[in-house]
């Protein structure tokens, strides 16, 4: 389970998704959240799932790779699946059991939220798997630059927000070792009902924070060995600039959401 975490991974590869500027993929994946959630109908979830497929298949990131962040949030997937199920009310009764009801309403909404959810989490791995954390931080302090006027640190921002997401699977790491140190020494972590197994994690708790107050410190002191003072005097080696493709890749967006406009106007109107 822990393994199957993607989050906050980068996935080297010469792709033209790759190649794109950071600014161009933070405005696409925010363009992508905000239609998906503007998607009512199932012509809408299939034009977002070619296009997804589509931009998965340029990115050159193995699929099953991709996907494989998807079990780490089954739990919440399930849960939200069976909460819209059986506690959404409307439309024809299709199996009821004393007070639960499963309705025709209840069963539509449930599979466009799992859709909808499994659509945000694999759109939304596209940007990390495919930019790096240097053009990330770049990407979100840019966007973020508007806001320094009104004293708003935008570098320090940008920056704590790319080492957290930097961070997620060195620490995932650590948690699986010392799992396996754990197991060799008897701890049970797979047996038993589910408080039991919640309850054999907190030894893992004391271990993991010492272990990630020691990198935090590690690596506060190897950024002041290197005279970093954020945003002050700084400057880059790679300055960020649009290109063709990037103009192509706007352009793409813009089909994008005349796409969804355009079917869900026809949706509105039969």
């Amino acid at each position: 389970m822990i393994r199957d975490i993607t989050l906050g991974q980068f996935y080297p590869a010469k792709s033209p998704i790759h190649a794109l500027d950071p600014r161009v993929k933070l405005a696409a994946t925010l363009v992508y959240i905000v239609m998906l959630f503007l998607v009512t109908g199932a012509w809408g979830y299939v034009f977002v799932i070619a296009c997804l497929a589509a931009v998965i298949k340029a990115s050159r990131v193995p699929p099953s790779f991709m996907f494989r962040g998807l079990k780490s949030v089954l739990f919440i997937i399930l849960f939200t699946m069976v909460i819209n199920m059986f506690f959404t009310a409307g439309g024809q009764t299709l199996f009821a059991l004393g007070p639960v009801r499963l309705t025709s309403v209840g069963l539509i909404t449930a599979v466009k939220m799992v859709t909808r959810l499994i659509l945000l989490i694999s759109g939304t791995s596209v940007l990390t798997l495919t930019t790096s954390p240097i053009q990330l931080t770049d990407g979100i302090e840019f966007a973020l630059k508007p806001f320094k006027r009104f004293g708003v640190p935008s570098h320090e921002i940008a920056m704590m927000m790319t080492i957290a997401l930097r961070f997620v699977p060195t620490l995932l790491e650590e948690t699986d070792k010392i799992m396996k140190a754990q197991m060799a020494r008897g701890a049970d972590f797979e047996t038993g009902s589910l408080v039991k197994r919640a309850k054999s994690l907190i030894p893992l708790l004391v271990p993991l924070f010492v272990s990630a107050f020691r990198r935090a410190d590690e690596l506060a002191m190897a950024m002041e060995a290197r005279c970093y003072r954020g945003d002050v005097n700084r400057t880059r080696m790679k300055q960020m600039t649009l290109e063709r493709r990037d103009f192509l890749a706007v352009g793409v967006i813009a089909l994008f959401i005349a796409g969804i406009c355009a079917i869900e106007f026809v949706q509105l109107r039969m």
